[in-house]
């Protein structure tokens, strides 16, 4: 379904996604790592608890939520990956802290 296209080499960033080890691309943004790791779902959505993934990979449609670092509710496609990053998928509602 999602493939990478052939890129000269980048660097490798090494992340986590539900507390998994994944490899990324310097450059990469949360989504994109998402997919490329076949993590096609982010958060399941709050009322009906239906799969949501990234749509518009450019900040419109909050679809890609994740929860990043311990702070919930980041749009994954406009967050760049860092290496040491922690990536949670969300299910349901999340409360934003104070």
């Amino acid at each position: 379904m999602f493939r990478r296209l052939p890129e000269p080499a980048v660097a490798p960033v090494s992340i986590t996604i539900d507390g998994m080890p994944v490899e990324a691309r310097e450059g990469d943004s949360v989504a994109a790592a998402l997919l490329a790791a076949g993590h096609a779902r982010c958060r399941s959505s709050s009322v009906s608890d239906a799969p949501r993934g990234p749509y518009c990979m450019m900040g419109v449609c909050f679809d890609c939520l994740v929860e990043i670092d311990g702070a919930a509710n980041r749009q994954a496609c406009m967050v760049r990956v860092a290496p040491g990053m922690r990536v949670a998928t969300q299910d349901g509602r999340r409360e934003l802290r104070a």
